[in-house]
């Protein structure tokens, strides 16, 4: 039997089901990263005042996936203006987070999501879209890769 997907643009309502599902993201980030993020938490309304923060700032986006009216992925975006003396102006398109609940990995919800975020970011007249992904999410980084992304800069960091 086909699952029939679906997508929208998320409202707050939506928060309590993105802390669940952002269990998979804290899980990935911490098992890499214990020193930055913190654990997965059975107790996922922990994260609430994060992902409900997004609906509440302009120029921000999440689109949801649902499979028989329940929440498998969610993809955060905003938009902001990109301007100074050495760069040039533009409207960017950042995304922030993507999530996709493993069950329904490889369906194509992680590129239709993508998809979403794209024809918003042309809606808003960005130039550019971008994201940021570890090196330890090779996974994501092949699929960002597929849909187009290209590596610019590389971020570094030292521990203190």
């Amino acid at each position: 039997m086909d699952e029939t997907i679906t997508y929208r643009t998320a409202t707050v309502e939506d928060a309590l089901s993105m802390c669940e599902l952002g269990q998979l993201l804290n899980e990935v980030h911490h098992t890499a990263r214990p020193d930055i993020y913190a654990p997965a938490t059975v107790e996922f309304s922990r994260d609430l005042p994060h992902w409900s923060g997004l609906f509440e700032k302009p120029g921000h986006v999440v689109f949801i996936a649902s499979v028989d009216d329940q929440a498998v992925a969610f993809i955060t975006a905003s938009l902001s203006a990109s301007s100074g003396p050495l760069m040039q102006s533009q409207n960017v398109v950042r995304i922030g987070s993507v999530c996709v609940a493993e069950p329904f990995s490889g369906k194509g919800i992680g590129r239709g999501l993508m998809a979403l975020v794209k024809n918003w970011a042309v809606e808003q007249d960005a130039q550019d879209l971008r994201l940021t992904v570890w090196p330890f999410n090779s996974r994501a980084a092949r699929m960002y890769a597929e849909f187009g992304f290209e590596p610019r800069a590389f971020e570094m960091g030292m521990r203190l």
